[in-house]
């Protein structure tokens, strides 16, 4: 993996830069009617139906968590109302930065372009921007792309949009299933795993492990 400084500095952006709050919001959707021990397993097939639904063609990502609400309340015989999951999807724009994210990235901003890609739409993710602390060259989104991480033509759409290739750039994610194997594929020059605690790390991949965005700026001798 190659060790130069990258002409971009990519970013996945909900769980990595932005507290992802999609599992958390579904507990205060549902677990008033819920025990707990079915709450649990709600939260876990809402989370796997929500990868399933972004692996095929692309479509909006307020019927991707319909879809996978809709498909988690079968699982578990819960009675699915669709105005639950868009009570869901509409906390989206309320959603902060992690702590540690504004310094960091104020930091390496100052040296290298920044730029986000994220399995977003184009209305939502400028309420998360807006709160990042830094400027960032780009931000492009699934919509856009019309293609959900993992796909790889997720990325393909933001290397064309760029104008460099995969070997140019350092792609950081708290998610491998997302980012960082797909990452690993295309042969992305440098790979970052912020280890938030929401996934298992594999070695395997071949990437560096920071816990912070603070931590960042070190690893590019900033």
């Amino acid at each position: 993996m190659s060790t130069a400084r990258p002409k971009f500095i990519t970013f996945d952006c909900y769980g990595t830069l932005i507290d992802f709050q999609m599992g958390p919001a579904a507990r205060r959707v549902y677990s008033s009617r819920l025990t707990p021990e079915v709450m649990d397993g709600f939260y876990e097939s809402f989370r796997g139906y929500r990868l399933d639904e972004i692996l095929g063609a692309w479509k909006p990502f307020d019927e991707v968590v319909h879809n996978a609400v809709e498909r988690s309340c079968k699982a578990w015989n819960v009675t699915f109302d669709p105005a639950d999951a868009q009570r869901i999807y509409d906390e989206i724009p309320s959603w902060i930065p992690h702590p540690d994210v504004p310094a960091g990235l104020a930091k390496v901003a100052k040296e290298i372009p920044l730029v986000v890609l994220s399995n977003s739409m184009t209305d939502l993710i400028p309420y998360s921007m807006a709160k990042l602390g830094a400027p960032f060259h780009a931000a492009y989104t699934a919509q856009e792309a019309q293609a959900y991480k993992p796909l790889q033509r997720a990325f393909e759409y933001m290397f064309d949009m760029l104008g460099c290739g995969p070997a140019d750039v350092m792609h950081c994610s708290s998610s491998l299933r997302y980012d960082l194997m797909t990452a690993y594929d295309m042969k992305i020059g440098q790979r970052v795993f912020v280890n938030r605690g929401h996934e298992p790390g594999i070695d395997f991949y071949g990437y560096r492990e920071i816990k912070s965005i603070e931590q960042l700026p070190g690893l590019l001798g900033l």
